[in-house]
């Protein structure tokens, strides 16, 4: 049995692959991304990078739809002054 993944890594994961398709399809490499978009949000190594964008393509890191909500915490009118 597989490690159990929570909600937090499954939207790291989601997040991590929308900056890493965004970015690949103007050709910048891997480790460039990493380097430029990845590494200063996220502080993660660069294998830890690699590893995420291999688990994105399993099924289970698919996050559900009724856990979405819970994830959203930064689109509100308050969380926009935080900043």
């Amino acid at each position: 049995m597989g490690k159990r993944r929570g909600l937090s890594y499954q939207k790291r994961v989601a997040d991590i692959n929308r900056i890493y398709d965004q970015h690949i399809k103007d050709g910048v490499p891997n480790r460039e991304i990493w380097r430029r978009f990845i590494y200063p949000e996220y502080a993660i190594s660069e294998r830890q990078f690699y590893n995420i964008l291999k688990a994105s393509a399993e099924s289970k890191n698919v996050i559900p739809a009724d856990a979405q909500p819970y994830l959203d915490f930064w689109n509100d009118e308050q969380g926009k002054d935080y900043y």
